[in-house]
């Protein structure tokens, strides 16, 4: 959406306009879901904090002040509720696993398989690279593998990154080339 019009959008959703707050949940919640499932690797979770997540949105929409960092403020909440989910699970003994990419391999909102088009071995092969891009997601650190998934994931530039973790640009940006190396590393020690 172009900025003059998320401007008059977030002034409607401001005032507590039901229709301008559906349609901030329309725009979002495919890109902050897919954030949500691959912070906390359960469908079902992801679904529960995206239904928090706008709950709070509605809430301090009225006190949001615009200022052109509208996603940085919504995937920060969203976040924010996946580290806090995270911080119980380990309490408890829940381990977190990161599966699921789309169906076509990119980032982007999990799928079911198409059944018109069966592939078992393609299948196969997608969900062997799944696991192992999972596994080597979760040896990054938490703040690392956090940059990647809003990368690469979320598809937030490294300023919004910066802003939402309240880290210096160059941080995010040389954790972002750390974490990618390493990531590449395990991957290549698997083959």
């Amino acid at each position: 959406m172009e900025p003059a019009g998320l401007d008059r959008l977030l002034r409607r959703a401001g005032r507590r306009d039901p229709e301008a707050l559906h349609e901030l949940v329309d725009l979002y919640s495919a890109r902050v879901f897919g954030l949500l499932y691959r912070l906390t690797g359960e469908r079902e979770t992801a679904e529960d904090l995206l239904q928090e997540t706008f709950l709070r949105v509605v809430r301090m929409i009225g006190e949001y002040e615009h200022d052109g960092k509208f996603e940085s403020w919504l995937f920060r909440i969203a976040a924010n509720l996946a580290r806090d989910h995270a911080r119980r699970g380990k309490r408890r003994g829940h381990p977190l696993s990161l599966d699921g990419l789309g169906r076509d391999g990119r980032p982007g909102t999990p799928e079911l398989a198409d059944v018109n088009q069966p592939d078992p071995g393609g299948e196969l092969l997608k969900k062997e690279s799944e696991q192992r891009l999972g596994a080597a997601l979760q040896e990054l650190t938490e703040m690392d593998r956090e940059i990647i998934l809003l990368r690469h994931f979320s598809e937030l530039s490294f300023r919004e990154i910066a802003e939402l973790l309240d880290i210096p640009l160059g941080t995010a940006l040389a954790r972002a080339h750390r974490a990618l190396k390493r990531l590449r590393e395990t991957l290549i020690e698997e083959d």
